[in-house]
This record gives structure tokens, C-alpha cells and sequence, in this order.
């Protein structure tokens, strides 16, 4: 997937913009929040910023905080769309966490879970990817499903938004 489909995917998922009081990400645009925005711009941003947002300052927002940054770009071609779409929606660091647990969970050493992907994590997520193929993405969709079913059980009022959570993250399971 080119990093082109892969943004299209995320915006597509994302939708436009959204002011949800019930959405803990608050006022988002193309899935950026607006304190994201804000850090972006350099400035506070408001509500009717976040709103004027433009998808071209969306889609920079995205390659240089959640795909470049976290070096998301260095992880194997098979699981950067997941990743990326999982730093989207939950912070790159809860992506890279993601990758890590799988990495541990499957025996290929022990790395600190740290949602860091410096050279460690990066050397045994490409090692576990190579030897799991398909079971490794799978797995992630796995903690992926996990994190927002604890997210439901830590907050009731977030229950519906399950449907729509899983289904994106169903979205990234491949056949084995």
C-alpha cells in the first residue's frame, strides 16, 4: 500500500470534522485533534480552526506526527497501515506499544514496552513480522481490540462507539 492509499484509508475512517461531547479527543478535523492542531499551528487553536482545517494540512499533520516521527516509514511495508492508523487513533506511542506486546507475547525477546521505536523494537518487530507473517498484523489487530475494549470497561459512556472501534480495526485483519 502506498503512503497515498494509506492516508486515504485513515481519512476515510477519520471522516470530517466532528465536535462530540462525549468523544474524549474532543473538537477533531480529519481525525486532528484540536490540541494537535494547536501544537501545528503554534498557537491555541479554536473550535472554528479546527473546523477551517484544511484535508492537504491534514494529511502533512499525519506524515510528519504520526507516521515520519515515530519512524512508523523504517517498520516492514505489510504492517505500516495498521500502524500508522493505530498513531492516528491513538497516539503513535500506543501504536508502537501495540507492536511491542505483540513482539513479546510471540517470545522474540524481551523489549520495554515504551511506545519508542528506536533501534531495538524496530530490529525484533521486523524479525517477528518476518518469521509471523500475517499472524503478527493479526495480532495487533488483537491489542488493538483489547485497548478499546478497556477503554469501554474504564468508561461506560464509551460503549457507543464500539461498533464503529471494532469495525476499523477488523478493517486491518488479513487471511492466514
Amino acid at each position: 500500500m502506498t503512503i497515498d492509499e494509506m492516508v486515504n484509508t485513515i481519512l476515510a475512517h477519520e471522516g470530517g470534522f466532528v465536535n462530540d461531547p462525549d468523544d474524549r479527543g474532543g473538537a477533531t478535523n480529519f481525525g486532528v485533534t484540536q490540541l494537535t492542531y494547536a501544537k501545528w499551528l503554534g498557537r491555541p487553536a479554536s473550535i472554528a480552526d479546527v473546523k477551517a482545517m484544511d484535508i492537504e494540512t491534514a494529511k502533512e499533520i499525519y506524515l510528519a506526527n504520526y507516521y515520519y516521527k515515530p519512524r512508523i516509514n523504517g517498520l516492514p511495508d505489510e504492517i505500516q497501515p495498521l500502524t500508522f492508523d493505530c498513531a492516528i487513533n491513538h497516539g503513535p506511542i500506543r501504536a508502537m506499544k501495540f507492536a511491542q506486546t505483540v513482539v513479546n507475547l510471540a517470545g522474540f525477546g524481551l523489549i520495554t514496552v515504551d511506545g519508542v521505536c528506536g533501534p531495538e523494537t524496530m530490529r525484533r518487530v521486523k524479525a517477528a513480522h518476518a518469521e509471523m507473517g500475517n499472524y503478527f498484523i493479526n495480532a495487533m489487530v488483537d491489542e488493538r481490540v483489547n485497548f478499546y475494549e478497556a477503554i469501554i470497561e474504564r468508561d461506560a459512556s464509551q460503549a457507543r462507539f464500539r461498533n464503529g472501534w471494532l469495525k476499523r480495526a477488523e478493517s486491518f485483519r488479513v487471511p492466514v
